[in-house]
């Protein structure tokens, strides 16, 4: 309980028997090392969130050092105990392309001419993965070459055909009447490759293309550009 608005400084010090002079020093070092304590809290918390909340106290440490504020690893894992964060593991590289497969392999008739005179004459399509909270989320864009609209996404758990390539592809579809002849370009991908896709494709008339092996440009007017501008159908992509 704090008596300071009951009892005067001086009774207080000679009840405790203690000097006035002794008990304005403790408080104004007691003061100095409460900012102190703070503005350790605000670096560490800087130097965690710099690093994507992947940083331990060591690699804290090492950063506070190099910005000549001293301090042990000790303190500042103390420090990040008492504020309750730590270090979170980088996830590992998730594979969405497994070309490892039986299906049929189509031939690359777009040869990296990522253009059409008309829309609803060629469409690209990819998967990428996208972290929400502590688990992955697969995500499926299909763009129109003609004006860079996303015609089709989905947004999957799973990486199973019917949930990712499958679904934004019967999203594009209504979205946008597909052409008699339709290019439909991805990479070699299973989902791309299966029968299940390959049926969805001849049903509208489609003509199936994919990039050749390891080239990572046969591809490329897809994803990166969809996540940097847009997330929903009828969004345009700017290049």
């Amino acid at each position: 309980m704090d008596y300071a608005q009951e009892f005067t400084v001086e009774r207080m010090c000679r009840v405790f028997k203690v000097s006035k002079s002794g008990y304005y020093k403790w408080r104004k070092n007691r003061s100095s090392k409460i900012k102190q304590s703070s503005e350790l809290e605000d670096l560490i918390l800087f130097e965690f969130e710099q690093s994507r909340c992947t940083y331990g106290s060591p690699r804290i440490t090492l950063e506070l050092n190099k910005d000549s504020y001293k301090c042990s690893k000790s303190t500042v894992a103390r420090y990040m105990k008492r504020m309750n964060i730590a270090a979170r593991n980088k996830k590992k590289f998730k594979v969405t392309t497994d070309s490892n497969h039986e299906y049929k392999v189509f031939g690359n008739l777009l040869n990296r001419q990522f253009s059409a005179d008309t829309p609803a004459n060629a469409w690209v399509g990819d998967i990428t993965y996208i972290r929400v909270a502590n688990y992955w989320v697969y995500l499926s864009v299909e763009i129109d070459l003609a004006d860079r609209m996303v015609v089709g996404w989905s947004l999957s758990k799973d990486i199973s055909a019917t949930n990712t390539v499958i679904k934004a592809f019967k999203n594009a579809c209504r979205f946008r009447q597909p052409s008699p002849n339709l290019i439909f370009h991805s990479d070699r991908g299973v989902q791309y490759a299966c029968e299940d896709f390959n049926e969805e494709v001849k049903a509208v008339k489609g003509i199936q293309s994919m990039s050749r092996k390891g080239n990572c440009w046969g591809n490329a007017s897809t994803l990166p550009l969809f996540l940097l501008n847009s997330k929903y159908n009828g969004y345009r992509i700017n290049l």
